[in-house]
């Protein structure tokens, strides 16, 4: 590779977060310092998925499902807050802009359409992909994180699958 390919490269890796800079050397000759470069936080990962697994799985073990969905609908509020300011004044299509945003902000790749039920919000990725499969009642989370966020109820009409659908799509219900 030449050099400006290299520096290119190094340039897509820093912009997507996959690499950090992590010092300069000087060298005896002269000319521009040698950069460092190495793992970013974000590609070396951590263990959240692990933590949030065993958490899940000790906080509902005892639980009856009341409590169960009570206890999810108690952080799914707490979730929405974090979404700022209550916009359940405000129109529709603003409740449901802000709350993309917001989802976006979490990683979620949403979006939001117009469907013949109501609004649909769409979810190209799922944050908690790792433990989905142990913990199928994140959806619930994320339904009644949206129904708090916009108020409205949602319900998920879809599940992301690996080879088959690409999206979890939630319909928010037109009468609340």
């Amino acid at each position: 590779m030449s050099p400006a390919t290299v520096r290119h490269h190094l340039a897509l890796l820093l912009a997507d977060g996959r690499i950090a800079l992590i010092g300069k050397k000087r060298s005896n000759e002269r000319g521009r310092p040698m950069k460092l470069y190495g793992l970013s936080e974000k590609s070396l990962g951590d263990n959240l998925a692990l933590l949030s697994d065993v958490v899940l799985e000790k906080l509902l073990e005892d639980f009856t499902p009341a409590k169960r969905d009570e206890t999810i609908n108690e952080i799914a509020r707490k979730l929405a807050l974090h979404f700022g300011e209550d916009n359940s004044n405000a129109q529709m299509v603003k409740r449901l802009t802000v709350t993309v945003e917001k989802l976006n902000e979490l990683h979620y790749q949403a979006s939001w359409e117009a469907g013949a039920q109501g609004p649909r919000l769409l979810f190209a990725n799922c944050p908690y992909a790792a433990i989905i499969a142990k913990h199928p009642e994140l959806c619930s989370v994320d339904a009644a994180m949206i129904s708090a966020a916009t108020n409205k109820s949602a319900r998920q009409i879809s599940k992301m699958k690996p080879d088959t659908t690409m999206l979890c799509i939630f319909v928010l219900d037109q009468v609340s």
